[in-house]
């Protein structure tokens, strides 16, 4: 049976109706709707932009950070190839000098003809070395004789010394006189030996065996001393079936050049053709100009293809066991606490981390501790980096995607 609704006949000032219990729910239900209603407007209008407002704080703060280019360390190629241009040159080479005067009587080998040791190269004709010779042996027969008739005398007077025919100075004197006479006969004797060494120089003969490089002298011509300032040089040998090649080896490797150490050497006229030779010996010092070591090294030659004088390439391979790592030489900074490299982790935030560095092989410097292999560093930081500070990072895909790894 339903309950009909009961008026209110109540006069103003009197007591309000009682509210029913359907009417409140009602109330409740429409508030409810209405509040609803309005998160959901807020919702779509102010998150929205709260959410823009956010990615703009973002980006905002992405854009004040600094932005560093980065590269990431790599180690030094195993066993690396040094190419260096070198000088080659004759095992031996000399240029021959008369040690007497004369006029060229003839000579026997002209340049590119091959020598032994000893192997006449010229004859010189020597008449006034022939005549001094000859009066030096002139003299020394005079001397020779007047010692015969001195050590007479002597034995003579010491015979009359015993029989008191004489006195003792007397007998003095003339042993003083034999004396003399024999170094009258030595100085003769000095003299031939040192004119017959002299005349021994009338035949030109090459000290060793090798290649005539320069004949200078045809027949007739007037030869001068070789200790004479206009003397005139008469051939140029060289031997040619060993050559010295010689190299300046930086200062960044002459730790890895070492005796016996085997090389390669080419030339642009044998491209199909390479040279073996070693390191025979190194200077010991740097050029201090320079900065680089010179080096010796030696290539058989016997079938004659190199020639001293030829422009060649030598090619050193460098054993490293184990290759240190190497980075640009713009990455390292030199501080007061020593020398820092910029090293980028968890994707942004700067290390800056001491190292201690190698050789410096000018646009890279190895780092010989204070790295790890696949470290990301900042490619060429500035003074105002600091440790801890956070970066923009900028670098190839390959070293993106290891930072998006960290």
């Amino acid at each position: 049976m339903n309950t009909l609704p009961i008026l209110n006949t109540e006069t103003p000032g009197t007591a309000p109706a009682v509210e029913l219990p359907a009417d409140k729910r009602t109330k409740t239900l429409i508030l409810g709707v209405a509040v609803l209603a309005t998160g959901l407007v807020l919702t779509a209008g102010i998150v929205p932009r709260l959410r823009a407002h956010d990615r703009l704080v973002g980006a905002s703060r992405e854009t004040s950070l600094p932005t560093v280019v980065v590269t990431n360390v790599t180690r030094a190629a195993v066993d690396p190839q040094l190419s260096l241009p070198a000088s080659v040159r004759a095992f031996e080479e000399t240029t021959l000098y008369s040690r007497a005067n004369g006029y060229l009587s003839k000579w026997f080998v002209d340049i590119g003809g091959k020598v032994e040791a000893g192997q006449v190269l010229a004859e010189i004709d020597t008449p006034d070395l022939d005549q001094e010779l000859n009066q030096s042996r002139a003299a020394l027969a005079q001397a020779e004789a007047n010692l015969v008739l001195a050590k007479s005398t002597s034995e003579r007077w010491e015979w009359l010394l015993k029989n008191r025919a004489v006195s003792q100075q007397e007998v003095d004197e003339k042993a003083g006189g034999l004396a003399a006479r024999r170094a009258d006969v030595n100085a003769a004797e000095a003299a031939v030996r040192r004119l017959e060494q002299l005349t021994s120089f009338k035949r030109i003969t090459a000290p060793f065996s090798g290649i005539v490089t320069r004949r200078n002298i045809d027949t007739g011509a007037l030869i001068l001393a070789g200790g004479s300032g206009s003397a005139n040089p008469l051939f140029s040998l060289a031997q040619v079936s060993t050559l010295r090649v010689f190299i300046d080896v930086p200062q960044a490797y002459m730790r890895d050049v070492a005796v016996n150490l085997p090389v390669q050497i080419r030339v642009s006229e044998f491209p199909a053709r390479t040279f073996q030779g070693k390191v025979v010996r190194t200077a010991g010092v740097l050029d201090p100009v320079t900065r680089t070591l010179l080096t010796e090294v030696q290539v058989d030659n016997r079938d004659g293809a190199l020639m001293p004088g030829i422009h060649a390439e030598v090619k050193i391979s460098l054993s490293q066991t184990q290759p240190p790592i190497v980075v640009p030489a713009t990455s390292v900074m030199d501080r007061g606490e020593g020398s820092l490299v910029a090293v980028v982790s968890n994707g942004r935030i700067i290390h800056l981390q001491k190292v201690q560095t190698g050789r410096d092989l000018g646009t890279s410097i190895e780092v010989v501790d204070g790295l790890a292999d696949n470290s990301v560093i900042v490619l060429n930081p500035s003074d105002t980096l600091r440790d801890g500070a956070q970066v923009l990072a900028r670098s190839t895909p390959t070293v993106a995607a290891q930072l998006a790894k960290k």
